[in-house]
């Protein structure tokens, strides 16, 4: 079993392209990404870059959290986003192998969540989808389908999530597009 998500929100506005890191140990950003958002404990960050706004102060151009720790010590609790509405963060690396950081893909206002996934070159990097497809059940609701093992999702960074990690059918094997 896992600890819960912590929801970590911005409690100042971080501006576009702030970078965050290097995200510390093993990079597997969307393993234990399900469909549904699961309540958990919230941690609040501060934006100490750029011009004071929102009570945000200059020191050293860095993300703090309320204890003012150093983003190396809360990087790895920022959940990953389940789709592109959602997202605010993308994990980039300057070289192929290098160090992972997290980029600000827009001012990120305060209280709004930090959620993450993969930059296109990093997740073709890391054999991840970088598209997924919607289909429409029944209902007419958008569902991404595994084309492994016809597991169904709500989210498309669930499915990408799925055949990397967990789908036993896929066997390592790049993702399938639907038109293959």
């Amino acid at each position: 079993s896992r600890a819960p998500a912590i929801s970590v929100s911005a409690e100042s506005c971080i501006p576009a392209g702030l970078r965050l890191g290097p995200v510390p140990g093993t990079f597997k950003l969307g393993k234990y990404l399900s469909d549904r958002k699961e309540p958990g404990p919230k941690k609040k960050v501060f934006s100490y870059a750029g011009p004071p706004v929102f009570q945000v102060r200059m020191v050293r151009g860095e993300l703090v959290d309320e204890a003012g720790s150093s983003a190396l010590e809360w990087i790895g609790l920022i959940r990953a986003a389940r789709n592109s509405q959602e997202q605010t963060l993308e994990a980039v690396a300057d070289l192929p192998g290098g160090q992972i950081f997290y980029r600000a893909l827009r001012d990120v206002q305060p209280g709004e969540e930090l959620t993450v996934w993969y930059s296109n070159p990093l997740a073709q990097w890391f054999d991840i989808p970088v598209t997924a497809t919607p289909t429409h059940d029944e209902k007419g609701e958008e569902r991404y389908i595994c084309w492994y093992c016809w597991r169904t999702f709500k989210y498309p960074n669930s499915l990408k999530a799925h055949v990397h990690f967990h789908c036993a059918l896929s066997h390592g094997r790049p993702f399938l597009h639907h038109d293959h």
